[in-house]
């Protein structure tokens, strides 16, 4: 057998990728239950090396105000949402978008290089969803608080999504879902990932209240759209031709590529709960 018949072993790399999952998960795990400024100072964290790595991607040559504009746009809006100042959280970001724009545009002027779009992209990419994932948390303490369950619901089906793509891709392999931005995933594993995403939507719908048929219904399109999340950030760093956003995470790239799933789906989330906000009272 020749050197490029030889196949990976299936779930190569699993260990490596569990170990960078669960120190992640102890990390937040404090965090996520209490709530108000102290998940804010870490989502905070996590949205500012998201930055940071962003930046470093879309920019080839990068200046410190490419850099601290972003980040100094989002503690505003970190400040204003945990306040509950929503709508001043809204123009620190589109104040943040007309800055880092101006930024690009000036340096365009002088070295005939434009980012303008992808810095502009970069903020409502990172800076809203982390905002929302603040604002959906809340500051109330406890597992028993809406905010609490309903950002363990996101993250649960974006998970299940996740983990059941992993090992049904590997397993049952097929035809690719999109070769040309992600070869490595395949059809199968998209609809073992649906189908484990809205299945642990049911239960935990089920176990706070909502009812697991509201529960697997909201969890489709929070599964669907993790998806997209992910293949929208493969599709970026082709683009760019850039392999991984950085090298904070063993057996992930950087933080960015282990997130970007959760960033979409959280902005679906949100959408899905402000057009039917009956279906997750509270």
């Amino acid at each position: 057998m020749t050197q490029t018949q030889i196949k990976k072993p299936k779930w190569s790399g699993l260990g490596v990728r569990f170990i960078s999952a669960v120190a992640l998960l102890l990390l937040c795990l404090a965090p996520f239950y209490f709530g108000g400024w102290l998940w804010a100072v870490l989502a905070g964290l996590f949205g500012g090396r998201m930055i940071y790595e962003w930046v470093r991607m879309s920019d080839p040559s990068p200046r410190l105000p490419a850099y601290l504009a972003p980040i100094l746009g989002l503690l505003a809006g970190i400040v204003y949402t945990v306040e509950n100042e929503i709508g001043f959280s809204v123009v620190a970001v589109f104040v943040t978008a007309f800055a880092v724009a101006g930024i690009q545009f000036a340096r365009s002027q002088k070295e005939g290089s434009s980012r303008v779009i992808w810095a502009i992209l970069g903020v409502f990419y990172i800076i809203v969803p982390t905002l929302l994932m603040i604002g959906m948390r809340g500051n109330q303490v406890g597992f028993d608080t809406v905010g609490f369950q309903r950002l363990l619901f996101i993250m649960a089906c974006v998970i299940g999504a996740d983990v059941g793509a992993y090992f049904g891709g590997s397993t049952m392999g097929g035809p690719k879902l999109a070769p040309k931005l992600s070869p490595n995933k395949t059809w199968s594993g998209f609809f073992t990932g649906q189908a484990l995403a809205v299945l642990l939507g049911a239960i935990i719908g089920s176990a706070v209240g909502i009812g697991w048929m509201a529960g697997a219904a909201l969890a489709l399109p929070i599964a669907i759209l993790s998806v997209l999340g992910d293949l929208f950030e493969s599709g970026v760093k082709r683009k760019l031709n850039v392999k991984d956003t950085g090298g904070l995470m063993p057996g992930h790239g950087g933080l960015l590529d282990r997130l970007d799933s959760l960033m979409a789906a959280i902005i679906g989330a949100a959408v899905c709960l402000a057009l039917f906000p009956g279906i997750w009272p509270g």
